[in-house]
């Protein structure tokens, strides 16, 4: 080239008349002419490809519209697969008795048709030989009897695809056949077109019509470039078979079958398409942009430690105490009334409160320090302390929550990696199932994996039963009229990178024992569910972004029990994650958000393990424990959802437990017990929904599993121990129960109404160990006739009164300090014991007893307020109020007061334990900032914000 001087594209445009033997020889002469031969891939190698009549667009069916990366690579597999029935040559050729006299044999060509050397198939067949290739003229070829082959021979259709049409039933009992470029129908006598039971075929751009094709193993096959029109594939016990850029149409029942386990006998042609199926390029090598979530989400760290208040009451400020805010110009504060409530909203803090100190700056009084320390449960999730949505901020998640590639779950974990590079019993790769009953069928110990698929407009995709497997790497299936994949009777395998979308019924349906293993994959804008597991039905769901269902993202009922982990379940038109009808599973590490429903909700006998999930922005009610629910929930950061932050019913016996809940919108715990019509379910959840095949009765019962989890601690009491309760809208925990409840070491800090509201509890409310501070109104408030005990609590800093009670309770050994009204408040009508309390307020008494209230005051040490003010207060015709053995400290210049034994409450060494104490090394999980908007028309009475609008 260099000698002769002429342009690179003068070059090009001499070779691009050579045809593809010259071609090769041209690229051995050196480097530069190879150089040259490879750059004429857009020009010449596009010309060979499409110009030969043996293969289509190698993209064809599914994307005929986008080139391939190479031309001339494309052309080198098509060349190299159309060759591997003839891999067995050499073998077949040999003879041990003529083999001193053997000589190589040319392969004739036998023409048939009108006017040709032969009339019809069968006379050609009759006088072939081993590896004659018959050429079918175009027209009708009709055989009137069953066409047996008992030599390897190469059928070719001449001419277009379509030109050609044989309407015959072959039967292949040679150990290897080519067919290319025909149009197969059946025969008269019989619906089959093709049957091999040990030998391989071949089939390369041909049309099925209205037939069946039977491969049985240790028979193999290979289809590429083919069109099935309602055709059946069946596959019995076959090693290996590759069906390849095929499209199948209109199937009456399934498209393909695959059945039994792969036959351990393997024929010659088996190790040949292994080697071809490795060397190919797989669409498991390409990475998906779509696997990564594009979120935003800013996230505040601040560590939560103890803090050592001090109290200044009148007067400037000591030297040594801590710095603390002066209120704001302009902002007003109401007073507080008997009932402790306040009405006047007052410009809020760092911690939710204002800080009294400085108040009245302009009296003549004298100053004393009350030193003590607000202790509590380190929050979850790592200690991060969460600050509070920011207006107009978007969502971005920490690193440790964004989800992995499809690449990088496969490196993490060797055996999903191992599984997902197997290659067993049948490959359907880069295929159309469209517009007919079924996709693939899967049964009987078959194995089974699928490629770059797409099934669409179909009864459904993939079914998976009797104990067989199947991986499906990144199809896309949609519009299904059922499921989209079915797994049921132990089937499994693995479903990963795959887009499943726009079915009428659930994305992925497993039941009775499967046990798939679900990864990286897109489950979106399906008409119920997007992952449905029941009856028994196992399976690991990770790494899947789950979204816009218009039910449940994931229901599980029926004892399904799988584990869900590191999901993104998001925008669904129902709950994010749904357990009822005895469900159970372990839900951890999933970040569950802008549902219309409950993030998570459990109803019906459900008893899932809900931990360390992030729980957000939802519409509706963060967690919903309904009629009969159960469960732990232990971890979890359930922040900033319109509704409460966990509802639920205390008869359901829920464990509640190391939760961080703040910011939302209305309660952040709600007891309740009342029936709330929980079988009404919003997006089809309940009675109605129908999960049996065909439309059988559900008799789950039977295949019942022992439940023998050692995750799951059974209690007797509803108990909400160890959660961060913080900055919500309404009360941090309201109680209106008939059952029994223990609050027990929580910290409940900042909420827009009290720390803890009970309104109804017939039967005993413990509320032990807890730290209630800053609130805008009381610490505590306890309604006429309800039961109450509070032992060992913490209530300091609340804008109200530290404890406002109407009902029966007993109030022991509690640091009530700090309050803005009174320390401790006895209205009318309440038979209150206080005893071995340590209680101060500010600006009021430390004990007001109003009206005729019966109240046994004894032990206490009652610190003085301002220096005008009363210790204790009460009517002087109360003959039912008890006072004995109390110590009232009045202020003296030199005094300065301290919480010391015991040190401030609550007293929490002792106190952690269980599940909580043993799950302590949680991974830090930072939370979001978004646009939140209020919930209109005032907090929940009795329900929970979905059975409201109900």
């Amino acid at each position: 080239m260099e000698a002769g001087g002429l342009p690179l594209e003068l070059w090009r445009m001499i070779l691009a008349y050579l045809p593809l033997p010259d071609l090769g020889r041209c690229s051995l002469v050196c480097r530069a002419w190879r150089e040259l031969i490879l750059s004429l891939d857009r020009t010449r190698w596009r010309q060979l490809y499409l110009g030969c009549a043996e293969c289509r667009h190698p993209n064809w069916p599914n994307q005929p519209d986008v080139e391939p990366e190479s031309w001339r690579e494309a052309f080198k597999q098509h060349y190299l697969a159309s060759k591997t029935w003839t891999k067995n040559a050499a073998v077949l050729e040999t003879s041990v008795c003529f083999s001193l006299f053997r000589r190589r044999r040319t392969r004739r060509t036998l023409s048939v048709g009108p006017g040709h050397e032969f009339h019809s198939l069968g006379s050609a067949l009759a006088m072939s030989s081993l590896f004659d290739r018959i050429l079918l003229f175009p027209g009708l070829h009709e055989e009137q009897g069953e066409i047996i082959l008992k030599v390897p021979v190469e059928i070719v259709g001449h001419g277009k695809l379509g030109e050609v049409a044989l309407l015959a039933s072959i039967d292949q009992q040679c150990s290897t056949t080519r067919l290319c470029n025909l149009v197969f129908m059946p025969a008269w006598f019989s619906p089959f077109m093709f049957k091999t039971t040990s030998g391989h075929v071949q089939f390369d751009n041909c049309n099925f019509e209205n037939g069946h094709i039977q491969v049985h193993g240790p028979g193999t096959c290979q289809v590429k470039f083919c069109s099935f029109k309602n055709t059946h594939v069946f596959l019995h016990n076959v090693p290996l078979c590759v069906l390849e850029n095929c499209e199948f149409v209109g199937s009456e029942n399934n498209s393909v079958t695959v059945e039994g386990h792969p036959s351990s006998e393997n024929n010659w042609a088996y190790t040949h398409l292994l080697g071809l199926i490795r060397s190919s390029p797989g669409v498991l090598s390409t990475e998906d942009s779509d696997s990564l979530m594009s979120l935003d989400l800013e996230s505040r760290d601040q560590a939560w430690s103890p803090r050592t208040c001090g109290i200044v009451i009148e007067g400037s400020q000591s030297p040594t105490s801590p710095a603390t805010d002066s209120p704001r110009a302009g902002s007003q504060e109401a007073e507080v009334g008997s009932n402790g409530e306040r009405v006047a909203q007052t410009p809020d803090s760092s911690d939710g409160g204002l800080s009294p100190s400085g108040e009245d700056k302009d009296e003549d009084q004298l100053t004393y320090r009350l030193s003590y320390q607000v202790q509590g449960p380190r929050p979850v999730l790592g200690g991060s302390f969460l600050g509070p949505p920011l207006p107009g901020a978007s969502i971005q998640l920490p690193s440790c929550l964004v989800l992995n590639s499809l690449q990088q779950e496969l490196q993490k974990d060797r055996e999903a990696m191992a599984l997902a590079n197997s290659v067993q019993g049948c490959l359907i790769r880069k295929c159309l199932f469209r517009d007919g009953k079924g996709g693939v069928f899967v049964c009987s110990y078959g194995r089974a994996k699928m490629e770059g698929n797409i099934f669409q407009n179909l009864t459904y995709a993939v079914r998976c039963i009797h104990n067989s497997k199947i991986i499906m790497l990144r199809n896309h299936i949609h519009h299904c009229r059922a499921s989209g994949i079915f797994l049921r009777l132990e089937g499994g395998g693995l479903i990963a990178g795959n887009n499943i979308c726009h079915n009428a019924e659930a994305g992925v349906d497993i039941r009775k024992k499967s046990n798939p293993l679900i990864l990286c994959n897109q489950i979106h804008h399906g008409l119920r569910s997007g992952i449905v597991v029941l009856g028994n039905g196992k399976g690991v769901i990770r790494n899947n972004q789950i979204f816009s269902n218009k039910e449940a993202g994931i229901y599980i009922l029926y004892h399904g029990n799988p584990v869900v982990s590191r999901n993104h379940i998001f925008k669904g038109h129902a709950a994010g994650i749904a357990v009822n009808e005895n469900g159970r599973g372990l839900i951890t590490e999933n970040v569950i958000r802008e549902n219309q429903w409950g993030g998570v909700d459990i109803r019906r006998g459900g008893v899932p393990i809900l931990r360390s999930n992030l729980i957000c922005f939802g519409y509706s009610d963060g967690v919903v424990v309904g009629d009969e629910g159960k469960g732990l929930l232990e971890g979890n950061t359930i922040y900033a959802n319109k509704g409460c932050g966990v509802w639920m019913m205390a008869s359901s016996l829920p464990h509640v437990t190391s939760n961080h809940v703040s910011y939302n919108g209305l309660y952040g715990v709600a007891v309740f017990s009342q029936k709330d019509g929980s079988g009404e379910f919003p997006g089809g959840h309940g009675a109605q929904e129908n999960f049996s095949e065909d439309g059988d009765a559900i008799l789950w019962e039977t295949e019942l599993e022992k439940d023998d989890d050692p995750l799951r601690r059974p209690i007797t009491i509803a108990l909400v121990e160890s959660n961060s309760v913080n900055h919500n809208g309404a009360s941090g925990l309201y109680i209106q129960s008939s059952e029994a409840l223990h609050v027990v070491t929580n910290v409940i800090h900042a909420n827009r109404v009290r720390g803890i509201t009970v309104a109804q509890s017939s039967q005993l409310t413990r509320v032990a160990n807890n730290s209630i501070s800053c609130n805008r109104q009381s610490g505590v408030k306890i309604e006429a006739q309800c039961k109450v005990e509070l032992r060992g609590n913490g209530i300091y800093d609340n804008r109200g009164h530290g404890i406002i009670t109407k009902g029966d309770s007993t109030i022991m050994e509690n640091d009530i300090i700090g309050n803005r009204g009174s320390g401790l408040q006895l209205l009318p009508m309440s038979d209150t014991k206080v005893i071995k309390n340590r209680i101060h307020s500010f600006r009021a008494s430390g004990v007001a007893v109003q009206g005729h209230a019966k109240a046994l005051v004894q032990e206490n040490t009652i610190f003085q307020g301002r220096t005008n003010k009363t210790i204790f207060q009460q009517s002087s015709n109360n003959q039912e109020c008890v006072i004995q053995n109390n110590r009232f400290l009045v202020f003296k210049k030199s005094d300065t007061w301290r919480l010391a034994n015991p040190p401030a409450r609550p007293h929490l060494e002792n106190s952690l334990r269980g599940p909580s104490a043993a799950h302590s090394g949680q991974k830090v999980t930072a939370m979001a900032t978004r646009i939140t908007a209020h919930v209109e028309g005032g907090y929940h009475s009795k329900r929970s914000i979905f059975c409201t609008i109900l």
